[in-house]
């Protein structure tokens, strides 16, 4: 496993790609992949938060959040554009983040994000998550119906 920073140190091109498809809309975006406990997969969308080091999310307590306390394991994808099928899709495992300094400059970028939007500092109850990447495929297509598709995979060494 590792962090967003050396992905963006050993493939710069896949962390720009993928920052731009998960902030396409200005703040982050993408969908969350877990594991019920029955080992059935869930998905639901949420909102990383990128830094220069590490992948980042709140999550409300819920399934999902309930899931990676249970099962740290976890893939991100990124939403889909309007105008081609470009996407962004990572995976590994989640850790649970408590340290107070920590939780507290990612909910001041959270908000910062957000400045737009009349959002509240996330709450405890809100579990802060970091995500280690173990892999991460980016697929770059000229538009939709794209019959070749160009994807590329990295994987930690």
């Amino acid at each position: 496993m590792t962090k967003w920073a050396h992905l963006a140190d050993v493939r710069p091109d896949l962390a720009d790609a993928g920052e731009a498809l998960l902030y396409q809309h200005g703040v982050g975006l993408g969908f969350l992949a877990t594991s019920r406990p029955d080992g059935g997969p869930r998905v639901h969308p949420m909102c990383p938060l990128l830094t220069s080091e590490s992948i980042f999310a709140f999550l409300i307590p819920s399934p999902k959040q309930r899931d990676l306390l249970r099962d740290r394991r976890y893939a991100i994808h990124s939403f889909p554009r309007s105008d081609n099928e470009d996407a962004f899709y990572f995976t590994g495992t989640a850790t649970l983040v408590e340290d107070p300094a920590v939780r507290n400059a990612l909910g001041r970028q959270f908000v910062d994000e957000r400045s737009q939007f009349p959002v509240p500092f996330p709450p405890e109850e809100d579990s802060l998550f970091e995500f280690d990447i173990e892999t991460c495929l980016l697929t770059r297509t000229t538009g939709h119906g794209d019959p070749s598709p160009v994807h590329t995979v990295w994987r930690v060494d």
